[in-house]
């Protein structure tokens, strides 16, 4: 039964998060926001909201071990899996962005600062307000580097607040209680066949929470947007260590195994200084989308 209500509850937590992004969307293009800032900050957040409800309701039940694994794995899954396969599955990628000179860094300071914060073994409600305030500096600088764009795919008439808001409702409702019995629903799984709450954090939750960047991913990448699609999972990441990380260890500390976890947490910082070396390089092609899901059967074959 456990396993029934978990694939319900994630199946509403994606349901939700693709409500909340394609709202989101609509309101990015209503201001011509450009393309890689809206994969950057809206639709970035908007698939982040899965692992950050998962995480805090983790968190609050005392459950840290998949509040941390949950965002480890999301990073290793949005950069080995889901950019793996937009290259896999893209004719051509020539982003519009100088994403190296310009964003490639944002990959990699969360997850620094995190290992540097948790050298003591955890993480407190005072380097949850550092993350925070990481986060507002990211922010800050994308909005600072917006490109406006000339024109917008949607028509201004037919923008309906009241509609936009009330959908956005229902997706939130559907994220959050997706997340609190997928978190229940995952415990009991854990524990009934004697796996432990990191390994379901870093692979049953974390890929669950990872889909919706996965799927606007490939959507992005089908319609040419390398932009939104490489936007969205910097973007995610970062709030993935800084808004999530960040709420759920001001809620409750969070213990950090640096030691026990050592290998997966290496495996998230080799992905991100991956994802560094690409765009210094360019190489946007299926040979770097190769390397990258290789990555992740790595870590999956390490792990069971």
């Amino acid at each position: 039964m456990d396993i029934v209500i978990f694939v319900v509850s994630m199946g509403a937590l994606i349901y939700g998060a693709d409500f909340i992004i394609e709202q989101s969307e609509k309101i990015a293009l209503h201001f011509k926001i450009s393309a890689f800032i809206i994969g950057a900050t809206l639709i970035a957040l908007g698939t982040s909201l899965p692992e950050m409800a998962v995480s805090m309701s983790a968190s609050a039940k005392g459950s840290g071990d998949i509040a941390v694994a949950n965002v480890i794995g999301s990073t290793i899954f949005n950069i080995a899996l889901v950019l793996g396969t937009v290259f896999l599955i893209s004719k051509n990628i020539n982003p519009d962005r100088d994403l190296f000179a310009k964003d490639s860094a944002w990959s990699l300071f969360p997850i620094l600062i995190f290992i540097l914060m948790s050298i003591d073994g955890k993480l407190s409600m005072l380097d949850g307000f550092i993350f925070l305030t990481l986060m507002g500096a990211y922010l800050l600088f994308l909005i600072q580097s917006n490109q406006v764009e000339e024109s917008s795919d949607v028509d201004k008439e037919k923008f309906a607040w009241s509609k936009t808001i009330f959908i956005l409702a229902i997706g939130f409702i559907f994220v959050v209680g997706g997340a609190n019995f997928a978190i229940e629903s995952a415990g009991n799984i854990a524990r009934s066949f004697g796996i432990s709450e990191w390994i379901i954090g870093m692979f049953l939750v974390a890929f669950g929470t990872s889909l919706p960047e996965l799927t606007v991913a490939i959507k992005a990448a089908r319609a040419n947007n390398a932009d939104m699609a490489i936007g969205a999972i910097i973007g995610s990441n970062v709030a993935n260590f800084t808004m999530v990380l960040g709420l759920s260890s001001i809620i409750a500390p969070l213990n950090v195994d640096l030691a026990a976890n050592f290998f997966d947490i290496t495996a998230a910082l080799i992905v991100s200084v991956m994802l560094v070396f690409i765009t210094a390089n360019k190489l946007y092609n299926k040979s770097a989308g190769i390397v990258l899901m290789s990555v992740l059967l790595l870590v999956i074959a390490n792990s069971f």
